[in-house]
């Protein structure tokens, strides 16, 4: 796989939310905190977006896509004058169409919404790249984006058999067409893995990474598949990505080992030869240099991590 999709999979995204909010009339409702990745994508009419901690409220227009990746609290409104009300409030006021969610008769702005629960160990390596919110106009993106919010759409009005899978496909496709956007515009004035993807000649080292992370990687060999010499690879990649080419051998070695050890459970003799280290012992000082502990205490903190978060639910 690619970079992108490789980093997208490690995260393992899940759509926990996807649905459609048809609202009429004056309006303004008020969004709790969250964790992952939230998107709005206004399908029709006009509405502003305030997030907790934004110094300006956003105006969104038709055709209109955002991102939100801080978590921040944020209020959906026709008129940013108007005073906030919990979204708990409105449920008794809510009519359901398929997953449609119709309020004060609807008719006036039409927004699809969701919720990507990052369920990977590293939701990090994405959501530090990236600012808390991320608007993308309209006129940003080609006809295949809004193809995947169109079909979205219908999936959600219809629910016909299989729509939960094909929302939740969709939903995934729309992430990594709004991150290309973001991307593709930002490549020239922001650093870090993501970005340096648009970088021809550092993606083909990155590419290379990710695609045999046990090769005895060096700064020569790297240089010789981006076409470059030495020195100048070694200087562009830190100014593009952010670490030496190095140091990002071995954080994705370590990357890929956590989800090897707590996904599938493998034996650190079989993980440490197949990403590149003659030894445990040399897998164990890297891992530790990286993620500050060893690989045993690190699936014993994880364990007990999950298991308190399962106890607090179950007292709930």
């Amino acid at each position: 796989m690619d970079p992108l999709s490789d980093v997208i999979s490690l995260l393992k995204p899940n759509s926990f939310v996807c649905s459609g909010f048809d609202v009429g009339g004056d309006h303004s409702v008020q969004f709790p905190r969250f964790e992952g990745v939230k998107y709005y994508a206004l399908v029709s009419g006009q509405l502003w977006l305030l997030v907790e901690g934004a110094s300006e409220a956003i105006r969104l227009a038709a055709g209109d896509f955002v991102l939100l990746t801080g978590g921040h609290p944020c209020r959906l409104t026709s008129d940013p004058s108007l005073p906030a009300t919990d979204v708990a409030l409105f449920k008794p006021m809510i009519q359901h169409n398929g997953d449609i969610v119709t309020l004060n008769g609807g008719g006036d702005s039409l927004t699809l919404g969701g919720l990507f629960k990052l369920s990977g160990y590293h939701a990090n390596i994405l959501l530090d790249l990236l600012p808390p919110v991320i608007h993308i106009r309209k006129e940003s993106v080609d006809p295949g984006f809004h193809w995947s919010l169109d079909l979205l759409m219908r999936e959600l009005r219809t629910s016909r058999p299989g729509s939960s899978l094909v929302e939740q496909h969709l939903a995934s496709l729309i992430l990594i067409q709004a991150l290309r956007v973001y991307m593709s515009e930002n490549s020239s004035s922001v650093s870090g893995w993501l970005f340096a993807l648009s970088n021809e000649k550092i993606s083909r080292a990155l590419i290379a990474i990710h695609g045999d992370p046990a090769e005895r990687w060096t700064l020569q060999k790297l240089a010789v598949i981006a076409g470059m010499s030495r020195s100048l690879f070694a200087q562009r990649f830190k100014a593009t990505v952010g670490s030496s080419a190095m140091e990002y051998v071995t954080q994705w070695r370590m990357f890929k080992a956590t989800e090897r050890l707590m996904d599938f459970h493998d034996p650190i003799a079989e993980i440490a030869p197949s990403l590149g280290y003659e030894s445990e012992s040399a897998f164990s000082v890297a891992f530790k240099r990286v993620l500050g502990c060893s690989p045993r205490q690190y699936v014993r903190s994880h364990i007990s991590h999950q298991t308190s978060v399962v106890d607090d639910i179950t007292s709930a």
